[in-house]
């Protein structure tokens, strides 16, 4: 149950976060979470991981399909070296959940030492 908790709390405090504050700002809105949730380490991580890989691929499909995905094929090109949106989206929520889960895993080894 604190698994499912933390990943919506995760999701939903890195979504609001994410419209004030810089990209980066996923990384302390896992860490809040993490530390006010307790979770074994591992747990922490994949929780912060799972939140963040949904919301950021969720987001950047909606932003491919609004545009009929000529941005993400063209954006593709220029980062992967092929044309393809899908694989595009997938390393953007990646790149996401490796932030928050690294930071959701500082979260829960810092509430040990406090």
């Amino acid at each position: 149950m604190k698994f499912i908790i933390s990943t919506i709390l995760t999701a939903l405090l890195c979504f609001v976060l994410g419209l004030y504050l810089p990209w980066w700002s996923i990384a302390i809105g896992a860490f809040i979470v993490a530390l006010a949730v307790h979770q074994a380490g591992w747990k922490a991580f994949l929780s912060g991981f799972i939140a963040l890989f949904l919301l950021w691929s969720g987001h950047a499909w909606l932003i491919s399909e609004a545009n009929e995905g000529l941005l993400a094929k063209k954006i593709s090109v220029l980062i992967l070296n092929i044309e393809n949106p899908f694989l595009l989206i997938l390393v953007t929520g990646l790149i996401g959940a490796l932030v928050a889960g690294l930071a959701a895993v500082t979260g829960s080894l810092a509430r040990k030492i406090v």
